[in-house]
Formats: C-alpha cells, sequence, structure tokens
C-alpha cells in the first residue's frame, strides 16, 4: 500500500490531505499551523500510518513559506516531492469544470496528482546551493535598489547641475564622478577646484581625468544653467550616502557569494564570458545540475524553450515559454552578450541570427538556449571525470 499526502502551503498555516493507493481517504483535509506545535500535529498523523507501507508527500513549490515545514520533514526522516504550481492547477482544469479553489481542495488535488505521476523527491540541496539562492537573490534586489537610486540621483543632478552626467558620458557610476560630488556637492564648489584639488584626487583615485578635462569641468560648472537649492543639495548628500551604502553591501555579499560558490566545485565560471558570481546564481537557481538529466529539462526548468503547436499536417514553433523561474532567466539573459562577445563561435551564431532578420532579443534567446546546453554538458562531463578518477 502507499499513501499519498498532499499539503497545501500557506504563510501562516498549511492543509493536508491523504488517501491511499486506492484512492480511498486516510485522513480528510485537516489543517496545522505554520510552527513546531503544527509540525508536531502532522507527524503525529503520518506516525499513525502504517509503518510498512510508502508514504509519498508533496506540495507546491512555494518559496520561503515552506522551508521550515521541510527542514522539519527532513530532520524527521520523511522524504517529498515539490511540485511546479502550474500543473497542479493543470490537473485541476482536467479533473473537474467547477471554479471552487480553497486550501483543503487545493491539499486534496495535490495528493491525487501525487498518485498519477513518477514520485521523485526532492533531493536534499546541501548548505552551499540553499546560502548561494538567498545570497545571490539578495544581491540582485540591492542591484535593483542601487539603479533606482542612480535615477533619483540623475534626477536632482539635471536640477543642480545639468551639464555634470553628460560630461561623464551619462554615466554616473565611475570612481572620479562620484568623488567630485562626495567633495563638491554643487558647482559653486566644483567651480572653485584648483590645482590643489586635482592632485588630491590623483593621490585618492587609481584612475582618473586629465587636468584638461578636470579644468573642462571647472569651466562647465561656472557657467551651468542649473538651479542651487539647499533642499536638492540635501537630497543630493543623501542619495550619495545610500549609493555608497548599498554599494559596499553589494560588494560585500558578492565576496561571500564567491567563497560559498567555491566549496560546490561548480565549472559554471569556466566559460568564457561568465563571473563567478553570475556562475553562482545560475547554479544555485537549478539547485544543481544533477537532477537533470538532459538540457531540454533545464531549458524548461529556466523557461526558454519554445512553445510547440502540432496538429494533423501542421507543426508550429512559437514563442519562448516564461513557465520557468524568472529570477533563472533574468541572469542567464543578462550575461548572453558577454559570453557571445567572449566566444567567436557563439558570436557568429548570434549574428548569423540576426542576418536571418530575427529581432536582437530573439537570437539573444537562441543564444541562452545555447549557453544552458553548454552548461549542462560541461557540468556532466566533470561530474563523470571526478567519479572516474
Amino acid at each position: 500500500m502507499t499513501y499519498f499526502v498532499g499539503i497545501d502551503i500557506a504563510k501562516y498555516k498549511h492543509d493536508c490531505f491523504i488517501h491511499d493507493h486506492n484512492g480511498v481517504v486516510i485522513h480528510h483535509s485537516f489543517t496545522f499551523s505554520n510552527n513546531l506545535s503544527g509540525f508536531n500535529q502532522l507527524l503525529l498523523t503520518l506516525d499513525s500510518l502504517d509503518k510498512n507501507q510508502k508514504i509519498k508527500i508533496g506540495f507546491e513549490a512555494t518559496g520561503h513559506y515552506g522551508t521550515n515545514l521541510k527542514q522539519f520533514l527532513k530532520a524527521n526522516h520523511f522524504d517529498f516531492m515539490e511540485i511546479n504550481p502550474l500543473l497542479i492547477k493543470q490537473f485541476s482544469k482536467a479533473s473537474t469544470l467547477r471554479k471552487t479553489k480553497t486550501d483543503k481542495i487545493d491539499s486534496t488535488l495535490i495528493a491525487r496528482y501525487l498518485s498519477t505521476i513518477d514520485y521523485k523527491p526532492t533531493s536534499n540541496q546541501s548548505y552551499h546551493i540553499q546560502a548561494l539562492k538567498s545570497l545571490s537573490r539578495l544581491r540582485d534586489s540591492l542591484v535593483k535598489n542601487r539603479s533606482q537610486i542612480l535615477v533619483r540621483l540623475t534626477v536632482v543632478l539635471d536640477i543642480i547641475f545639468p551639464e555634470y552626467k553628460p560630461f561623464f558620458d551619462n554615466k554616473l557610476t565611475s570612481s572620479t564622478c562620484i568623488y567630485i560630488l562626495e567633495n563638491y556637492d554643487s558647482p559653486e564648489k566644483i567651480s572653485r577646484m584648483n590645482t590643489e584639488s586635482y592632485n588630491k584626487m590623483k593621490k585618492k583615485l587609481r584612475h582618473t581625468i586629465s587636468y584638461a578635462r578636470f579644468t573642462s569641468l571647472r569651466d562647465l560648472a561656472k557657467n551651468t544653467v542649473g538651479t542651487t537649492d539647499n533642499i536638492y543639495l540635501f537630497e543630493l548628500n543623501a542619495l550619495l550616502e545610500i549609493y555608497k551604502n548599498i554599494n559596499n553591501k553589494i560588494k560585500d555579499i558578492e565576496v561571500k557569494i564567491i567563497e560559498e560558490y567555491r566549496q560546490t566545485h561548480s565549472h559554471i565560471h569556466t566559460i568564457k564570458g561568465i563571473s563567478e558570481v553570475s556562475a553562482a546564481g545560475i547554479y544555485a537557481e537549478f539547485g544543481g545540475i544533477h537532477k537533470f538529466t538532459n538540457p531540454n529539462q533545464m531549458l524548461a526548468y529556466a523557461g526558454l524553450e519554445s512553445s510547440k503547436n502540432e496538429s494533423g499536417q501542421d507543426n508550429f514553433k512559437g514563442h519562448m515559454v516564461k513557465h520557468g523561474s524568472s529570477h533563472l532567466r533574468q541572469i542567464i539573459m543578462n550575461v548572453v552578450d558577454t559570453f557571445a562577445l567572449n566566444n567567436p563561435v557563439i558570436y557568429d551564431y548570434q549574428s548569423k541570427k540576426i542576418k536571418e532578420g530575427k529581432h536582437w532579443r530573439v537570437a539573444q534567446t537562441h543564444v541562452a538556449r545555447k549557453l544552458i546546453r553548454i552548461i549542462f554538458h560541461i557540468e556532466k562531463i566533470i561530474s563523470i571525470l571526478i567519479l572516474i578518477y
């Protein structure tokens, strides 16, 4: 006999339903809290089942809400299978035409679905993979915040000193650009910079602008059409401080990411154009490559496979199916350009797609698929070599 346990995960409580391989209900849907008392309630229910029979537990992949429950199940020697919520939704549509949806119904659907598929318990992710995933997502969140700060900083500069950002090729992130704003926060102060100011800047920074450009910036400050106001100066300094703090924290997180990534013995970073930070994000989002048997599974997981519609004599390939991990897809798409630029064969492939009339973004997705296939084969081959030697 096999018991199928469906659990619907929520923030404060979970719902559980259990039936056997004949569809006989063992436990109707019951609710338990997302705390130790509730987990012990679930444990008592699971322990009451016949110990000689298989217990298959399944729930939807719902981010961090189920993390503590997963750790609890592992600690008590129960395996489980995480299921893509989209599959449960499709199973629900195929099972009934009714649009009633409750947590109790969902737990029943999960248990029923579990009994119709090949049960593949989720592997115990190592500490490093979990840490990398959390750190990588935290870094990306801070990068987005930093971008927002730079946008706001641009708005303030457009009022105070509109000629400033174009002078630096519309890039505010250079060390010289930030240094001058931190030390001379108004056009008036910039206009009074002298040779001593320049020498001090050269001593402080490893790379900076020439003295000729330095004097050009000073002249721009003297003749700016900007409006200097104490409120805008206050906002400028506040934004600079926030930017500096976020930037320093991103650097700290990147150091930690690289440290954790090197413990995984992945080789994604050996691909030209892929940094260790990006490689760590890719590896963590995939959860390791060991759970995939072919590159197509990885493409589907990343949401980079093309839709297919076949009927009779008609066979069409449509747009990219974005049902996978959006975070993983974002990392992949962010590195495809540097990947292509550093690999002549891939660059020629991307150029060929563009010459065929493909939109630049479409050509990028073709390169992204190539990258995932390369990642799969590199990781699999190296893992085999490690086993041999």
